[in-house]
């Protein structure tokens, strides 16, 4: 009985049986239609056919799973092989529909993202534009749902991470000794200072900078902090809600007297999530990420920045057109975007060049080649323009990936990874059509990306949800004799070997790490001194660097602010590491054929062996083609297989940031060190003790302890694989085992449910047809359609 209550408590999230009831059918259909109001009418009908397969396959789970628990509820033990069936049952129905979809727009401050963001969802000024105004460095997510209110949730740092931060910058703050006239004019103009003075100010008012932090505890902040650290404001209308998020995310520079802006609660700001209305353009299920370029000084904030540039499995960098063809802030948000491949969920990345209208044409007709089509105006100017920068960015960008990423890269594959985009224009079209703006084919793109997503999603769902059924209905099926069961004895051994010869190839795919490592740490031991000397040198030498590099000490390496680029020592001096080891890494976790170093196609291999052994021992022993044993364990192979990609996924990144992180840590002391001095001349003195610390931990074999912690990470990876892989194939396969040996007992009757799996999993294949056709009529309607003559409207 104790067995039970535990799966008895673990009640599934219900499914609520109105959805097939007459009287509901309406409310809830139209509801379904609410959600895919941004797609066309073709993928409006694939959505609702998928989704009705997914609904009606946690229905019949969730009634399959009622009726074990209850054939179980009086039973002192519970069979092996139903407890299997009863917690797999649990975990398909709870697990969520779809995971959203994040799209990452990463650039600098006044980059256009808020502005794009805008055009994407039709809402003008929804977000606030940067102009003369600095925004919130926070994370801001905006997404779509079917809630018929607008409503944001602005998540304030705890009290704990606020005090964190607040003793780090009186730190900053704190000076034990008189300093010179010039070092005190230095001093005045750091930027981490002028960070620090202005977050004290807006908080507790004029004068916090000159607090210590015991006082600053004690006193009142400006503004109302509610307990919960969360503030909710909802409203009726886009317009509304803009008008009341504003001075949240909205910010200014204090003004040359010193005084602070309006906006007193900024400074615990975590991050930010919009939801809107029932959008017509953004489908439920996708979230669109306005991401800082530098991250944050505070660590929680700096966290989160990174976590979410991981968990995008689309990145948009987005540029400026007239910064888009140089400058170090454009560089490291590239370079970032493709970090967030090798470690992250990132599969696409693309560079949307923002602002395109803009355009000198005296000036650019004066520097065009000569030989060209004569231009006639303005408009044509843009769209000539515009297109030279996607063919020059496009083979630039290309390049740069093709370094990084290994050669069968989705990235390196994407049809667009230029966009030239402008928000303006997609409002006052004024030189441009709304098409040309490639508002339209953002959105469309983004469409693509979900309906592609549902249909894996739910296919995987449905043919996961019939094996179990197929397993559920065997332990009462009597077509089965009783002799008619796997060999598991056999079969179990066949397993062995085969983890035994997937270890092998796992050690072969690691293998291929070994000599990049190697020359990258010799590369990093000779270059790492010219690195650090760049890193730690400003073109006005320590004018305005005296504080900020006390930050980069306080973080351990490592400082963000919103004004400088992202300053990351550690980093800097394994970069020679990385650069050897990154297209060999991004092989290794690629998807492809089970050849070189890619480690999924391996496991594809492992799991197309043991399928392929079950079918040959069902022939050999006379079974039927249509076994339900056989079809489950065939079909849990692929499922129990399929949840390692997230598995690895996951681990990824901790593989890829051991480098770093090591680096770190063996760097503690000395920027610990650093960190404590204060008076005359310590960016200096600062400086000497960072470069002794280096020069001391180097020669001490720093680049090989990292080395050997990246190497000890993988072989860890490796053991949680094959532990991953021998328990649940050794629980699956006990379920092969003859009727007689005490894991079964007779359970409910779960025919009548069995029978409706079969026709969702049957159902499948004509829902992909049909979409197909669909897709088909559509692309043929728009052919033979005629042209318009002017701009469409601006309603997609």
């Amino acid at each position: 009985m104790a067995e039970v209550e535990y799966l008895v408590g673990q009640e599934p999230h219900p499914v609520d049986d109105d959805l097939f009831k007459e009287p509901m059918k309406k409310r809830r259909r139209s509801d379904r239609d609410q959600r895919f109001r941004a797609f066309p009418s073709a993928e409006q009908s694939a959505l609702k056919e998928y989704e009705k397969l997914e609904s009606r396959t946690r229905r019949v789970l969730s009634n399959t799973y009622q009726k074990l628990i209850q054939s179980v509820f009086l039973d002192d033990s519970i069979p092996n092989g139903v407890k299997y069936l009863i917690n797999r049952l649990l975990t398909l129905i709870e697990k969520p529909p779809l995971d959203p979809i994040y799209i990452g727009l990463f650039g600098s401050t006044g980059a256009g993202k808020s502005s794009l963001i805008n055009a994407i969802i039709q809402q003008a000024m929804f977000l606030p534009v940067s102009g003369e105004s600095i925004c919130t460095s926070c994370v801001v997510q905006v997404s779509s749902g079917c809630c018929e209110q607008y409503e944001a949730k602005i998540h304030l740092l705890s009290d704990q991470e606020w005090k964190e931060e607040l003793k780090n910058l009186t730190k900053l703050l704190h000076r034990t000794e008189e300093l010179g006239r010039e070092e005190a004019d230095e001093w005045d103009r750091d930027d981490a200072v002028e960070e620090a003075i202005w977050k004290l100010r807006m908080l507790y008012g004029d004068g916090a900078e000159r607090k210590s932090y015991e006082e600053l505890l004690r006193a009142k902040p400006k503004g109302k902090i509610p307990t919960s650290r969360i503030i909710t404001l909802k409203a009726e209308e886009a317009g509304e809600l803009s008008v009341k998020l504003d001075p949240y995310i909205r910010t200014k520079r204090r003004d040359w007297d010193g005084e602070s802006a309006e906006t007193h609660i900024w400074p615990l700001i975590k991050h930010v999530e919009v939801t809107l209305s029932k959008s017509e353009l953004i489908p439920e299920g996708v979230v669109l990420v306005d991401i800082p370029g530098t991250g944050d000084f505070n660590n929680k904030r700096d966290e989160m920045w990174k976590k979410t540039i991981d968990k995008c499995s689309v990145i948009w960098v987005i540029s400026d057109i007239e910064r888009v063809s140089g400058g170090r802030a454009h560089e490291d948000l590239l370079n970032e975007s493709i970090k967030a491949c090798q470690r992250g969920f990132c599969r696409d990345v693309a560079l949307v060049v923002t602002k395109t209208d803009k355009l000198h044409l005296l000036e650019y007709l004066r520097e065009r080649k000569v030989g060209k089509q004569a231009i006639q105006s303005q408009r044509e100017a843009v769209l000539e323009r515009n297109e030279m920068i996607k063919l020059q960015r496009n083979r630039i960008l290309k390049e740069k990936l093709k370094r990084k990423l290994p050669a069968d890269s989705k990235a390196l594959g994407a049809s667009d990874l230029v966009y030239t985009v402008s928000a303006q224009e997609y409002w006052q079209q004024a030189l441009l059509t709304e098409e040309e703006t490639e508002i339209p084919k953002l959105r469309e793109y983004i469409r693509k990306r979900l309906l592609d997503k549902k249909r894996r999603t739910v296919t995987k769902y449905v043919t996961e949800a019939f094996g179990l059924l197929l397993l559920t209905d065997s332990f009462n099926c009597p077509e089965n004799p009783p002799n008619e069961h796997l060999p598991v004895s056999g079969l179990r051994r066949f397993v062995e070997e085969q983890v035994q010869l997937l270890e092998k190839a796992i050690d072969q795919c690691f293998a291929h790490m070994a000599q990049p490592l190697h020359e990258g740490v010799r590369n990093a031991r000779t270059s790492y001194r010219r690195i650090l000397r760049a890193c730690l040198v400003r073109s006005r030498g320590n004018q305005g660097f005296h504080q900020t590099l006390k930050a980069v000490c306080l973080k351990n390496g490592i400082y963000a602010s919103r004004t400088l680029p992202r300053i990351d020592l550690n980093e800097a001096i394994t970069q020679p590491i990385y650069d050897q080891i990154d297209p060999v890494f991004g092989g290794i976790f690629r998807a492809g054929t089970p050849t070189g170093s890619a480690l999924m196609p391996h496991i594809d291999a492992f799991k197309h062996s043991l399928q392929e052994k079950m079918m040959e021992i069902g022939i050999r022993n006379g079974w039927k083609y249509d076994n339900c044993k056989k079809r489950f364990l065939i079909q849990e192979i692929s499922a129990i297989l399929g949840d390692l990609e997230g598995h690895i996924l996951r681990k990824k990144r901790r593989i890829y940031e051991s480098l770093t992180t090591s680096v770190q840590s063996d760097l503690k002391p000395c920027y610990e060190e650093a960190a404590q001095i204060t008076g005359k001349k310590a960016c200096e003195k600062m400086k000497d003790v960072i470069r002794r610390g280096v020069d001391q931990q180097v020669a001490e074999g720093m680049f090989e302890r990292a080395q050997e912690r990246m190497q000890h990470q993988f072989q860890q990876l490796k053991n949680g694989i094959t532990e991953k892989v021998k328990g649940s194939i050794a629980t699956m396969l006990t379920l092969a085992s003859p009727q007689g040996d005490g894991l079964y007992k007779e359970l409910a009757d779960v025919r009548s449910e069995y029978k409706e799996m079969e026709k969702l999993h049957r159902s499948l294949r004509e829902v992909a047809e049909n979409a197909v056709l669909r897709r088909g009529m559509q692309e043929f309607l728009l052919r033979v359609s005629p042209s318009k003559a002017g701009p469409p409207k601006a309603c997609i």
